[in-house]
């Protein structure tokens, strides 16, 4: 077994990595997601798999239900890290299991893999806890300017964390932005990770989460969220988006993970705001 595997292997029983063993793997990250495009092609059947949250036990349940990468091809459309108890896990098994196998999972960027963000959200505080410095930190928040800001599954499903902007009329415009740089206040890469769809909105209208747009009319948009019983208090279930390779869609919906098989958490998750 590689150190990879073994390394896999440990993050898998929520057990953190060592910081120089982080940083190798964040180096070799970066080798393979440097070569992706902003629209990263995506190959069918895919899984598709919204927001995580660092909710790792609850991730444990999604590939039980959606089953093991290699096997499954899988498409994780951000917002790995914050709120939950073990963003450091939850986004570093995801990282090794890219590294792996980097053809058969595919990561995007979402408004949170974003270092301001995750000062506030719980991430940077985790990392401090666990490791006693923010190297860590340092060392994730660096392989998110590499991450995908949106995927394509076979040139027909255009796949995205937050939603569309009416700075972007073509692929080819998303194509050409700059991704490796903290997300910014606004413009065309900010709406991509920040904007929603809202039924009552007829084209654009401003978002009351002060980035980004809400988006309306006749927009053909499926939304998938795999963060079941958010926050630990939500009470909701969450799905998985299974597209076959004719590109029939099939939802699967799971639970969160039963309290005996989650290890304790070492401290409340992060504020509420903008739930």
């Amino acid at each position: 077994m590689s150190d990879l595997d073994k390394q896999i292997e440990q993050l898998k029983r929520c057990e953190p990595l060592k910081e120089s063993e982080v940083k190798a793997l964040c180096l070799k990250a970066i080798e393979i997601l440097v070569e992706e495009s902003n629209v990263q092609r995506v190959d069918a059947p895919v899984t598709i798999c919204g927001d995580i949250h660092g909710q790792f036990y609850d991730m444990k349940e999604l590939f039980k239900v959606g089953g093991d990468c290699p096997k499954t091809n899988y498409l994780f459309l951000g917002d790995f890290v914050d709120r939950g108890f073990y963003s450091v896990e939850t986004f570093l098994l995801l990282l090794a299991l890219k590294v792996r196998y980097p053809d058969r999972i595919t990561l995007i960027r979402g408004n949170h893999e974003s270092r301001q963000i995750t000062q506030v959200y719980g991430f940077y505080d985790e990392c401090l806890r666990k490791y006693g410095s923010v190297n860590v930190w340092r060392h994730c928040t660096d392989i998110f300017d590499y991450l995908s800001l949106s995927a394509l599954v076979e040139n027909k499903i255009f796949c995205v964390h937050g939603g569309l902007s009416p700075a972007i009329m073509t692929l080819d415009q998303i194509r050409t932005i700059d991704r490796k740089q903290e997300v910014p206040h606004d413009g065309a890469m900010c709406d991509l990770l920040w904007s929603d769809p809202e039924d009552i909105v007829d084209g654009w209208g401003l978002s009351p989460r002060g980035a980004g747009f809400l988006f309306g009319g006749s927009v053909s948009i499926v939304t998938v969220w795999s963060a079941p019983n958010y926050c630990y208090r939500c009470g909701n279930v969450a799905a998985i988006l299974e597209l076959d390779e004719n590109l029939n869609k099939e939802f699967r919906v799971f639970d969160a993970a039963k309290q005996e098989s989650r290890a304790a958490p070492t401290k409340k998750p992060a504020p509420d705001y903008f739930l």
